[in-house]
């Protein structure tokens, strides 16, 4: 039995000494193996290593960034860029591949300090810092010019130098290159910065055109891949970017340009709260100018130094700036709304026309006033007991609220509305810009006999410039209304056309046979002695048109807007204007439409050649109303009232407010 157990002991422990012998036969193996390996590693490395190193690299991708595209350009009617983009270089640099071999790094530190002036400490120490990095934006070298980008190049033509020592170096200068950047330029500055507008720090439309049309004006980003290929050189692939369709304006910055010169011209010699001129096409609604004041430069349209001093700008809170700002850029013209005046009776007239309710040659009688429900309204010639016997075309020429009222009443206020309706007031006009107003006028629940007779001279409803002008375009290109708009077309960067507005018409409001009377008692407003809107001639052409003074709220404090509203030829309108003086600088704002029909007279006297209209040099000239340079001659005075008045108003216990 002790025997038994002793041979079994004794096979465990050969068991044992086997299993170790084999245990440690692998392990010896292992350890052959992996010194084997480590020195072939070894061995390859000290060997071969570069060559390695190239492989891997070309098989690694180097660097992805993107390829910023062009915002596409904004141009006038002829072509001539208003908004534009320009391209400027960023310097950048690649400190992993300038590390990467020594032989890179003294003509790549050379290289920079000859083209852009930065120090060997400056480079050393961006290396010493951001080894590992690819891409190094170089801060204080960004918005570089196309020299510079050429300087460096013409140091890496290596193929272009002869010296061996000089051609071994270029091709050495390694890890530098240049980013692509576009910043927003307008070459004009403030010229039609109302139209224009501008971008924001993102580069996309923060107003005007730019805003409205920014999809059109975006294009579609690209991206740039590099890689090593087996020599280490970077090769570049690019997936090009897409850059932004071209908007074509209606804009013609020769006209724009001279309506502005006037605008500052008027400031400065007479002045007011606001001035702001529409010049368009009534036959199809291409506005050619709009512009008020004061103007911005599109550049730098966050820039107030030019409105407030130094001290004013440190003491202003940032919501106060907003606020300034936000003033600035309104676009007064199509923003907006006011008490028209008398421009709008050329609509209440044209309504009662087109409807029937009187005819050409039509006589009413004026005398001074109409008692309206317990409202007593007078007319500008209320002092001298009215106008008399008066018919249409004298009514719109002498600018009678007596006879308007007359006609308002004939329409009735369903009519009336209908029509005020039809010619887009009390609703935005569609024009392709932001920041429209609309304007109240009544509807029939809120309208009243005094409300439609006040309403049928211009007074208690309010409209925007942009509506009056389309408005009146209508009522003398034959009764078409169409959308008014300032942009043309929009085309690819080719020149091929993506879309265009081409036709605009809206809908047909009165006959032609309405609007062609409505042209010929505009003309006589303006070329009869005495007319209304006589100052607003311009020798050899025919002018009609009609001039408003309507006095704002609170009535009483003698403030008034005073405009004029016309168009050329008179027979076949080509061109309509549109003057408003918000509270001209004078004594007397009441009867001071002077201002705005000589203002349009100017205008048109500079900008008419320039739209291909010339005088008319067989016909007889018309006589300009004569005036000083600088001071515009108020019609005489006798006993107080005014004989010649172009405009007046008129008052009760209620309505202290001007009719014309």
């Amino acid at each position: 039995m002790a025997r038994k157990v002793s041979d079994t002991r004794g096979n465990v422990r050969l068991a044992k000494k086997f299993m170790y012998a084999r245990l440690l036969f692998i392990f010896i193996l292992v350890l052959l193996a992996f010194t084997a390996l480590v020195v072939r590693i070894v061995y390859l490395n000290g060997k071969k290593g570069d060559a390695y190193e190239k492989k891997v690299l070309a098989q690694q991708s180097y660097v992805s960034n993107v390829v910023q595209f062009k915002r596409g350009d904004i141009t006038d009617r002829n072509g001539n860029k208003l908004a534009t983009s320009v391209k400027f270089y960023n310097l950048i640099l690649d400190p992993k591949l300038i590390l990467s071999d020594e032989k890179y790094i003294e003509p790549t530190i050379e290289a920079l300090g000859k083209v852009f002036g930065i120090s060997r400490k400056k480079v050393e120490n961006i290396l010493q810092k951001n080894p590992s990095t690819h891409y190094y934006v170089m801060d204080k070298f960004k918005h570089l010019s196309s020299k510079k980008v050429d300087e460096l190049e013409k140091l890496q033509d290596y193929e272009n130098i002869k010296d061996k020592e000089q051609r071994e170096n270029s091709k050495n200068i390694k890890g530098i290159w240049f980013e692509e950047e576009y910043i927003r330029n307008y070459p004009y500055s403030e010229v039609a910065c109302d139209v224009i507008g501008f971008c924001n720090s993102n580069d996309d439309g923060a107003w005007g055109i730019e805003r409205q049309y920014n999809s059109s004006l975006t294009g579609s980003s690209g991206r740039q891949y590099g890689y090593f290929d087996s020599g280490l050189n970077l090769v570049q692939t690019v997936k090009p970017a897409v850059d932004g369709n071209t908007v074509v304006s209606t804009i013609d910055i020769n006209i724009q340009g001279i309506l502005e010169q006037h605008i500052e011209k008027f400031q400065k010699n007479t002045g007011s709260k606001n001035i702001g001129c529409i010049m368009m096409n009534p036959n199809n609604g291409e506005i050619y100018a709009m512009a008020s004041y004061p103007s911005y430069d599109l550049n730098n349209p966050r820039d107030l130094s030019e409105f407030y001093s130094k001290k004013q700008l440190a003491r202003m809170s940032e919501e106060k700036k907003l606020e300034s700002l936000n003033s600035l850029w309104r676009n007064y013209c199509i923003s907006d709304a006011y008490e028209p005046g008398s421009t709008l009776k050329p609509v209440t007239v044209a309504a009662a026309l087109d409807e029937g309710v009187t005819a050409d040659g039509s006589y009413y009688n004026c005398d001074g006033a109409q008692q309206v429900a317990d409202r007593r309204i007078k007319c500008v010639a209320h002092a001298r007991g009215g106008h008399g016997y008066t018919n249409i075309c004298q009514a719109l020429k002498w600018s009678c609220n007596d006879v308007l009222m007359q006609l308002g009443a004939k329409l009735g206020k369903t009519r009336f509305l209908e029509y005020i309706n039809n010619f887009g007031f009390g609703q935005k006009t569609g024009i392709d810009l932001p920041g429209e107003g609309t304007g109240a006028i009544f509807n029939e629940n809120t309208m009243g006999p005094v409300q439609l007779a006040t309403s049928s001279f211009g007074q208690s409803q309010t409209v925007t410039m942009v509506q009056m002008a389309a408005a009146f375009s209508a009522v003398v290109n034959g009764g078409n209304y169409y959308q008014p708009h300032v942009v043309k077309e929009i085309d690819t960067k080719s020149g091929a056309v993506v879309s265009s507005n081409d036709n605009m018409l809206v809908r047909r409001i009165i006959t032609e046979d309405t609007s062609k009377l409505l042209r010929q008692y505009l003309y006589k407003t303006v070329s009869d002695e005495d007319g209304t809107a006589k100052p607003a001639r311009v020798d050899g052409y025919k002018i009609g048109g009609k001039t408003g003074t309507a006095e704002k709220q609170p009535r009483g404090r003698g403030n008034y807007l005073v405009s004029f509203i016309g168009c050329t030829p008179a027979d076949n309108p080509e061109v309509v204007i549109y003057v408003i003086i918000d509270e001209p600088n004078v004594e007397d704002q009441s009867h001071a439409s002077v201002y705005a029909t000589q203002f349009a007279s100017g205008v048109m006297k500079d900008v008419l050649p320039f739209l291909g209209i010339y005088p008319d040099k067989s016909s007889a000239k018309t006589k300009k109303s004569k005036t000083s340079k600088n001071k515009i001659k108020l019609p005489s005075t006798k006993d107080g009232v005014f004989i010649d008045a172009p405009e007046g108003g008129f008052s009760n216990k209620d309505y202290d407010i001007a009719g014309q």
